[in-house]
């Protein structure tokens, strides 16, 4: 007999993680996608550093929960893998254009989109596919989807870019640097701006307390 894969639609809920409160006196909203093993209530942890009261945080959850290790203690979760890539990719759009409709970000707020590694792609996927109006958008520590190309980035017109890489990140040759750097700079040409660091593959809490007291 032939195997046959079907697909169905239905309804499902995610959690996602806040730090702070949305006030008038608010100046920033961070909007942050977590890299490959976290959960969003602890990526949100490397923003504490940050003025409670001028910014707000929000961490989308991953959907994809797993067990880290072998002794079933430490949860980690991962946004995509290259099963289904497409199906799951519009899944995770959907989810977080969800997140941010319930959320109501008043448009007079300093919008940054960050993406943390495996986050990146994500966090790339949806501004180029909605079209979003960014004030600043953070590449970290993660590779720019190969299917994107400069064209998808045309809307932007004031959105300053920042890419944030760790001298000795363990995953990243110089080959693959010389690639992401060239794919940047075609993409956001004048825009860009490349901020290396000195580490290893890690969140950097230095960058972003700076870029939240501009």
């Amino acid at each position: 007999m032939a195997t046959e894969e079907k697909k169905v639609s239905y309804t499902t809920t995610n959690s996602y993680s806040t730090r702070n409160k949305l006030t008038s006196a608010t100046k920033n909203v961070w909007f942050c996608c977590h890299g490959l093993g976290f959960l969003s209530r602890y990526f949100i942890q490397y923003f504490n550093g940050l003025d409670a009261d001028e910014n707000y945080i929000i961490a989308p959850q991953a959907p994809s929960k797993y067990y880290q290790k072998s002794d079933f203690k430490h949860v980690g979760a991962s946004w995509l893998t290259r099963e289904e890539t497409k199906q799951e990719t519009e899944n995770v759009l959907n989810y977080l254009d969800a997140v941010f409709a319930s959320e109501e970000i008043p448009e007079d707020k300093r919008l940054i989109l960050l993406g943390y590694s495996q986050g990146v792609s994500v966090a790339m996927r949806w501004l180029a596919s909605r079209k979003l109006n960014v004030d600043t958008l953070v590449i970290h520590s993660g590779g720019i989807p190969k299917e994107l190309s400069p064209q998808d980035f045309d809307f932007l017109t004031t959105t300053q870019v920042e890419v944030w890489y760790g001298t000795e990140d363990e995953y990243l040759t110089e080959k693959r640097l010389n690639e992401e750097t060239r794919r940047a700079k075609e993409m956001f040409g004048e825009a860009l701006k490349i901020v290396p660091f000195e580490g290893k593959h890690v969140v950097n809490r230095e960058l972003i307390n700076q870029l939240g007291n501009l």
